[in-house]
């Protein structure tokens, strides 16, 4: 057994320890970049306290099974989420989490997805003709701005039951608001000391003004759910927020407004982020490869015919190869590059001894481009995610955490999955793309999520279109 003492670390500064190397935007590059030179477990000092950061998958899968009880997130995220009002279902710890997790669980549960897919289909149409318009006049499409707002429109009309129609606005829209929220959450969270608490800086009112105005977008629907129920008290909740309206009013349900705003946060958050930016990451790799777009565009006229966007729910069924490809460019960009955890008690990992608090920094990447997990893992192969003759191996799973894994698997993967499936589809039967810029030119940037930091893309129409 051996202790943090006896593991490698980087190089750093008395006192401070390794704080002043890790650049919030550049993290898990700068993490990934001592995996490389220490091994698969090492520890880093920030300040006098020493984190344990690991690449290992299957100590990330214990970590992750043993939550809730032996493990939770690093408390830092729990705290400044709090503070802005937003410890909702994915942050909030303790017995507060299971109440949370049931309503989200049964509110995005795939088995709604068939009563809600006329109003997904509505919205990838609408995507179709803004991307239709930029094709035929020639102009270069921002990819993940008009992905953030597609994904804003699909989780705010399944789980708030109202359809902003963000991707038809110009100018400000609530997504430019959201999009400063997760990078000051990561700032925050890695920072050494609280100063926003005791002196703002310029970037911190630009934050706190933006999360005034989601707390009033977010007031806006909350009210106008009420105003329903209300209206029609005997009609059975027909999406999340007015689940959570109804388990409000039950004895000792635990859902509170408070409870109810955060959850809010949370889901048009996540809803963004995470699916928006997966769409984005395809993009390079779809691009650079004409065969695959071939490929892919005959696919998707197999199921779609003469439609733009896939005609039925039961037409889902035959998109793997759609969903295959936003896998695979996560496995090679993945959107959770880091998972932060800690222990809530003291632990063996492995043959490491942790005591309890210890930050625990976990390193995804590494082992999604391990030969030992992925065959070939130096190129994009969607056929790895198939099965039968196709697929490509080894290929482990349990390496490829984008979800997560445990009890707390995220609950919006059945969402994320038909959204995919749906873009990637509409996207390869009616046209063909390349980048506008080099690829070299676009870099990743860890705003808790990683995001690209460019993604512009020129779309070509395939077929003749009737406007």
């Amino acid at each position: 057994m051996r202790r943090l003492a006896d593991l490698p670390s980087p190089k750093g500064l008395p006192l401070i320890g390794n704080v002043l190397q890790l650049e919030s935007e550049r993290l898990h590059l700068i993490l990934e970049g001592w995996c490389k030179e220490l091994g698969s477990t090492y520890t880093i000092a920030l300040g006098p306290r020493k984190a344990f950061v690991c690449s290992d998958p299957e100590l990330l899968q214990t970590a992750l099974r043993e939550r809730p009880e032996r493990y939770r997130r690093y408390s830092p995220i729990e705290s400044v989420i709090k503070e802005m009002g937003a410890n909702g279902v994915f942050s909030v710890e303790g017995e507060a989490w299971r109440p949370q997790r049931r309503l989200i669980m049964q509110a995005l549960a795939s088995t709604h997805f068939r009563a809600f897919f006329p109003t997904l289909q509505a919205i990838t149409e609408r995507l179709y003709k803004s991307w239709r318009r930029a094709a035929a006049g020639g102009e270069v499409v921002d990819m993940t701005h008009d992905l953030v707002r597609y994904t804003v429109d699909v989780t705010t009309a399944l789980a708030f039951g109202e359809d902003p129609n963000t991707i038809d606005q110009s100018g400000n829209a609530i997504q430019d608001h959201l999009a400063l929220i997760f990078p000051m959450l990561m700032v925050r969270i890695n920072a050494p000391f609280p100063l926003w608490r005791y002196v703002k800086l310029p970037r911190d009112h630009r934050f706190e003004r933006s999360l005034a105005a989601v707390k009033l977008h977010i007031d806006g629907l909350i009210e106008r759910a009420r105003r329903r129920r209300r209206d029609e008290p005997a009609q059975s909740p027909r999406n999340v927020l007015e689940a959570m309206l109804v388990a409000s009013d039950e004895p000792n349900s635990g859902i509170t407004d408070a409870v109810i705003s955060a959850n809010v946060m949370t889901l048009l958050l996540a809803g963004e982020d995470t699916t928006a930016h997966t769409l984005a990451w395809t993009m390079p790799f779809l691009c650079a490869d004409p065969q695959l777009q071939a490929r892919l565009h005959d696919a998707a006229a197999e199921v779609l015919g003469a439609a733009n966007v896939c005609p039925s729910f039961e037409d889902l069924r035959r998109l793997d190869l759609f969903e295959a490809c936003a896998h695979e460019a996560t496995r090679l960009k993945p959107i959770v590059p880091l998972i932060f955890l800690e222990p809530l008690e003291d632990v063996v990992l492995g043959d490491v001894a942790l005591p309890a608090g210890t930050p625990l920094f976990f390193v995804l990447r590494p082992a999604m481009v391990d030969e030992a997990h992925f065959g070939r893992p130096e190129l994009f192969l969607p056929q790895r995610w198939a099965t039968g003759h196709e697929a490509v191996q080894p290929h482990d799973t349990r390496a490829y955490a984008q979800f997560g894994a445990g009890p707390r698997m995220c609950p919006g993967r059945h969402l994320a999955g038909v959204e995919l499936r749906l873009v990637l589809s509409m996207l390869a039967r009616n046209f063909s793309m390349e980048l506008a810029v080099d690829r070299d030119a676009i870099k990743e940037v860890l705003a808790f999520t990683m995001m690209p930091s460019t993604m512009p893309v020129r779309l070509k129409l395939l077929r003749s279109q009737i406007f």
